[in-house]
């Protein structure tokens, strides 16, 4: 665990020094943000387009899902990391995330879903989570979706985005964007104008939404990179026992232009300082 932390210390250092876009930075190619107020959203929100399913509390905790108003050191966890993640979010006046790690056993995809489900929690805004890890989707299969048409036929031009969101009962504020399958040249898609107008009609349609997407690995594709300039900042998920020095550096190496708002070190020890 002390590789991985003072891996994580030389990379904040290294991001910091002159020549480098630190976490305050606004992201260069993205388009620019109106200042905004939070406002507080109805506590109770009906669902008229989005499809409605009642998650299976066993496939919640085999994928390790918190419960949004749970009292374990997991749920404690995620709410520390949500309180600091939107101090950030408002101090830049952000509103789009991206969830990054080097590697493919990082528990990318678990905090993800797990921070989501946190920041929901707080009545001040809705929680759009998207799957864009069209190497290996796999937010359908942590909250048990079954899923007809997802993010990727909407970025084929097959679906609208209104026939592909589902709300979960238990998790309110919450909407997630699933994929139902992976897609060959997921980078160029990604990238591309489909999946800047996505971005964009996600991002506009509703002003208090904070909008989380789920990426691949930096290491694993080009996916991220390509996909990065669409969105505002980025949070990097690390591992403790899972997760190489080497490995973490270089992928702070390549996010050295976006915009980081933390970085979160997965299945650590001693949860207190999990979050830097």
């Amino acid at each position: 665990m002390d590789r991985i932390r003072k891996a994580l210390d030389l990379a904040r250092l290294e991001r910091d020094q002159p020549g480098v876009v630190s976490a305050k930075a606004a992201p260069q190619s993205s388009p620019p943000v109106e200042p905004r107020v939070l406002t507080r959203v109805a506590t109770s929100i009906i669902y008229t387009k989005t499809r409605v399913f009642e998650p299976d509390p066993a496939i919640l905790e085999s994928h390790r899902i918190v419960n949004p108003s749970g009292a374990d050191s997991a749920c404690s966890a995620f709410r520390m990391l949500r309180t600091q993640v939107l101090q950030r979010l408002s101090e830049h006046c952000w509103r789009s995330m991206a969830i990054l790690s080097p590697g493919a056993e990082d528990g990318k995809t678990t905090t993800a879903i797990n921070l989501a489900v946190s920041l929901a929690n707080d009545h001040r805004h809705t929680v759009l989570l998207v799957d864009c890890d069209l190497k290996r989707p796999s937010i359908a299969d942590s909250l048990g979706i079954v899923v007809d048409v997802g993010v990727d036929d909407v970025l084929m031009g097959r679906a609208s985005i209104e026939q592909c969101l589902f709300h979960p009962q238990g998790f309110e504020r919450l909407v997630v964007l699933p994929a139902r399958a992976a897609l060959d040249n997921s980078s160029e898609t990604l990238s591309g104008p489909r999946g800047r107008e996505l971005v964009s009609e996600l991002r506009s349609r509703y002003p208090e939404r904070i909008v989380l997407f789920d990426l691949p690995p930096v290491l694993g594709a080009d996916d991220a990179l390509a996909f990065l300039p669409l969105v505002e900042c980025g949070l990097v998920v690390a591992s403790e026992g899972s997760t190489r020095r080497e490995d973490l550096l270089r992928c702070m190496e390549l996010l050295r232009r976006t915009p980081i708002v933390g970085t979160v070190l997965n299945r650590a020890s001693d949860v207190n300082n999990a979050y830097g």
